[in-house]
């Protein structure tokens, strides 16, 4: 049984939702949110990217831009940009980039099912992006940005949120991501949410598809003001039933858009190192072709599941495995492939969450970005991956099972600062 629940959201003024909108905080660096958000006051980012208001070396992780960000965040709404629902709601939300529709239900989700294991999990998180947004969401007291969820999809829950979808939106515009594609978002708020409750109830799990951090983040935030809470009940007077108000505070739920697992693409999650584990070029070849027929002049993308594209030296290779791929739903995933057979043995990256070594970039980004990056000398070798499919991340979640880091990179990205839940 999966739980959601309707919140009272933060929201936009509809005149403002498109400006006040962003990209994930997560998808761009300092210097490209700074641009973004530089002749935009209302822009989000200035919440979920607050260094941007501050000096250029500041270190986002400092105090300082936590605080900058509960003072940015306190502004809009202050200043009537935002506005509390004074009724809970549940909201489906619909992203269009070119001919790929897809839509959600945006709505509360338990923290007990994903500490339980009920919202399954496919990635490990990073301990310093980990700490970051709990960070975050204690100071705002704040969750600002939605994680991303699927579920096997059915026709009960597909037939409700048709019927919303042609009613009168609250929100529709199209704005850029980060590399310039236009994104339609459009916005419905659920008028009775009763029946799409008890649509979900019957769906069997939920999974993670993007936002881990997010929702582990959720839950060391829960784990943290629910602590204080009870540290804060001596006063009886002040609360009568203390037990069940902190087990129904918003803390215990996390804002999640979810989607029919059927309507998501996943787009490659690729690889660029930093060197070559003091190895010439040539040296880097031959220890790959033990396990690898080389080709050179290869697509830039690879065309087939189980085969890579890496750029070196100016030129596109082909690898192909000369060896039987594995049985396991993990090991034999292209991006555990390329961990076992190229970046542990022969690059000596032991791991990928926390070397410096190695960084990931998103297939929107496209070939092109990685030719860039290693061109310009700060990359030395880059990896272009085959998608992982929706089917693999679902398997791999049932079976309780862990990817490698950044093994799927969905597009399109929902937008922070559109529907937000206090907490």
């Amino acid at each position: 049984m999966s739980k959601i629940k309707p919140f009272c959201a933060l929201r936009p003024k509809k005149e403002l939702a498109k400006n006040v909108s962003s990209v994930p905080y997560d998808v761009l660096n300092t210097q490209e949110a700074r641009e973004i958000a530089k002749d935009n006051p209302y822009s989000f980012l200035h919440v979920s990217r607050s260094e941007i208001d501050l000096a250029d070396d500041v270190n986002p992780y400092s105090d300082d831009v936590y605080a900058k960000a509960k003072e940015n965040f306190a502004k809009l709404q202050s200043d009537g940009v935002l506005q509390l629902e004074d009724k809970p709601s549940l909201y489906v939300y619909q992203l269009q980039m070119g001919e790929q529709i897809q839509t959600s239900v945006v709505a509360c989700c338990s923290i007990d099912e994903y500490d339980n294991g009920l919202i399954k999990k496919h990635e490990k998180t990073r301990p310093d992006k980990e700490n970051d947004r709990t960070k975050h969401m204690i100071e705002l007291e704040a969750q600002t940005g939605l994680i991303f969820l699927c579920y096997r999809g059915t026709d009960e829950i597909n037939a409700l949120v048709n019927s919303v979808t042609k009613t009168e939106p609250l929100y529709n515009f199209e704005a850029e991501d980060v590399n310039k594609n236009l994104i339609r978002n459009t916005i419905w708020k659920i008028s009775e949410t009763n029946p799409i409750v008890t649509a979900f109830e019957k769906v069997p799990a939920i999974y993670i598809a993007d936002g881990h951090h997010r929702a582990a983040s959720s839950s060391r935030a829960r784990d943290f003001l629910r602590r204080e809470a009870i540290e804060n009940l001596n006063d009886s007077a002040v609360c009568l039933q203390p037990e069940v108000e902190i087990q129904e505070a918003e803390y215990n739920f996390v804002i999640a858009a979810l989607f029919p697992a059927e309507q998501l693409k996943i787009l490659p999650y690729n690889r660029v190192v930093k060197d070559l584990n003091e190895l010439s070029n040539e040296e880097f070849l031959a220890k790959l072709s033990g396990n690898f027929e080389i080709t050179e002049n290869a697509d830039p993308s690879p065309q087939n599941r189980g085969t890579f594209s890496m750029y070196l030296g100016g030129k596109w290779f082909g690898l192909k495995p000369n060896f039987a791929a594995p049985d396991s739903v993990i090991e034999g995933l292209d991006v555990s492939v390329l961990e076992n057979y190229v970046l542990h043995p022969v690059l000596g990256i032991e791991d990928v969450r926390t070397d410096k070594r190695i960084d990931f970039v998103g297939g929107i980004r496209g070939t092109g970005e990685l030719e860039k990056l290693v061109d310009a000398g700060k990359w030395k070798v880059a990896f272009s991956m085959f998608a992982t499919t929706i089917d693999d991340l679902l398997n791999v979640s049932d079976a309780n099972e862990i990817m490698p880091p950044k093994s799927t990179w969905f597009e399109p990205k929902l937008r922070d600062g559109l529907l937000i839940h206090l907490i």
